[in-house]
């Protein structure tokens, strides 16, 4: 056995699918749940309800967590587009390169 060889990853499985494999997954969380804990604390600190904090608490959770899921997936689709359209332009530059397409492009955005 060498010391080399690295531990099998720990992975969180939901649903059959590995969390640590989607995107957006981690940070929305983390800011979901920091949100939740801080917004909860202060409706404590204000009210001095323990249940209603509570519920506040954990809708802020939740809904911190859902819009930031959302702008970020919506980034990351838009990123995404953007990459497949410049992968596509660049195969498309690399098969017309010297013919005679490319100077009539050439022409054309002049």
């Amino acid at each position: 056995m060498s010391d080399d060889a690295e531990a099998p990853k720990k992975s969180f499985y939901i649903f059959g699918r590995d969390v640590a494999q989607i995107p957006c997954f981690r940070n929305s969380f983390l800011y979901g749940i920091s949100g939740g804990i801080g917004v909860g604390v202060l409706a404590f600190l204000g009210t001095s309800r323990p249940h209603l904090a509570t519920h506040i608490g954990f809708g802020s959770f939740f809904c911190g967590t859902m819009v930031y899921w959302m702008a970020c997936r919506y980034q990351w689709s838009a990123r995404r587009f953007e990459q497949q359209q410049l992968r596509e332009a660049m195969r498309r530059q690399a098969m017309y390169e010297g013919t005679t397409v490319e100077r009539e492009l050439d022409i054309k955005s002049a």
